[in-house]
């Protein structure tokens, strides 16, 4: 019993020793918190205008019979490749030849008739001069040699349009490129005026964006500019600006403004959504942070570093930035260690625990 007594009060001692050291323990690591950081280095700024658009091209010819016809003749279908010149279309000429060669008959007779309305009129020159007819007589010759030939300019321009009509049952392309529509089939009679084909050169794929009018003052000609496609998630292709249309939009308060590819890719397409960031300011050797790390506090901006394990509040002092990053003007050198995760309740002095560190390149 003695022994009992002895051991208990040493237990509960022992047991009170870990209970309290248990709670100091708790207590000093509920303090410690886990933080993200990025070690301060110097980079490049990029400041860019970002803008969304589509696959646009200024090589576009859309195709319109001029005659009325029925086809005989379909040269290419949509998807192939053509070449300028190469026959696309073509209607039946039996009609278009008869109407040539009754145009070049009435000319032929007219021709003769003028010829002869001619003569008589030298005719009558000779005679008027030597006293033998009236001026009435003469007149007359001359206004019937006038009308013959008004008659065959008349004859001579329906000679024209009928080789015209005629040359028209060929429809040409005027470009080389991919023939995108083609709404004809063998046999179909055609009205004038009527799309029968479009053509597109893929070579002359451009970039037309809607840029807000605040950023249209810092664009100029030749812009480098970055470019990505929905359907192509994982490329970057490098663009220039090619031309601004100076016309801000009423309603939407943006200008078009158009980007040129300077490499070729074979998987876009007309109508494909674009969106792009045309540069318009590097600053190399710049001391940058996430702008995600940066705090404000009234009018000025703060950073928490840390500092030997804690955190230590920083004002600092900004520059530019652009999509995630500003420029470090004062507050920070170079090697510093900002957290980039900041939160409400950090306060000076609190112990920390990194769990990621990005150098900054």
């Amino acid at each position: 019993m003695q022994t009992a007594k002895k051991i208990v009060p040493k237990l509960t001692i022992a047991v009170g020793v870990v209970f309290v050291l248990t709670i100091l323990y708790i207590l000093i690591r509920g303090a410690i918190v886990k933080v993200e950081v990025e070690e301060v280095k110097q980079g490049e700024l990029v400041q860019a205008i970002y803008a969304t658009g589509f696959v646009d091209a200024d090589a576009i010819a859309n195709l319109r019979s001029e005659v009325s016809g029925t086809v005989k003749y379909v040269g290419a279908k949509e998807g192939e490749s053509i070449k300028k010149g190469d026959v696309i279309i073509s209607f039946r000429e039996r009609d278009f030849v008869i109407a040539l060669q009754t145009a070049r008959a009435k000319l032929s007779e007219q021709t003769i008739l003028l010829d002869d309305k001619k003569r008589t009129l030298q005719r009558r020159l000779r005679l008027f001069d030597e006293g033998a007819i009236s001026q009435e007589q003469l007149d007359e010759a001359k206004r019937s040699y006038d009308q013959a030939q008004e008659i065959q300019k008349q004859r001579q321009l329906a000679v024209n349009r009928a080789q015209e009509d005629l040359d028209k049952t060929n429809i040409l392309a005027p470009i080389s490129g991919i023939l995108t529509l083609q709404t004809v089939k063998l046999g179909d009679y055609i009205v004038q005026n009527t799309q029968v084909a479009t053509i597109l050169d893929t070579s002359s794929y451009n970039i037309v964006l809607e840029v807000d009018e605040l950023d249209v003052p810092k664009l100029i000609l030749n812009q480098d500019a970055i470019v990505a496609f929905d359907a192509i998630p994982e490329g970057r292709f490098n663009a220039k600006v090619l031309r601004v249309v100076p016309q801000t939009d009423l309603v939407t308060k943006t200008s078009k403004v158009y980007l040129k590819l300077t490499q070729s890719i074979a998987s876009i397409q007309l109508g494909m959504t674009a969106t792009a960031n045309i540069i318009y300011n590097t600053q190399p050797n710049t001391i940058l942070i996430k702008k995600a790390a940066t705090l404000k506090e009234g009018k000025t901006y703060y950073v928490w570093k840390v500092v030997k394990d804690k955190l230590q509040k920083q004002t600092i002092e900004t520059g530019a930035s652009d999509l995630n990053s500003v420029e470090i003007l004062g507050g920070l050198e170079i090697g510093d260690l900002v957290v980039t995760n900041p939160r409400e309740n950090f306060k000076e002095d609190m112990q920390t625990e990194i769990t990621s560190k990005t150098n900054k390149n």
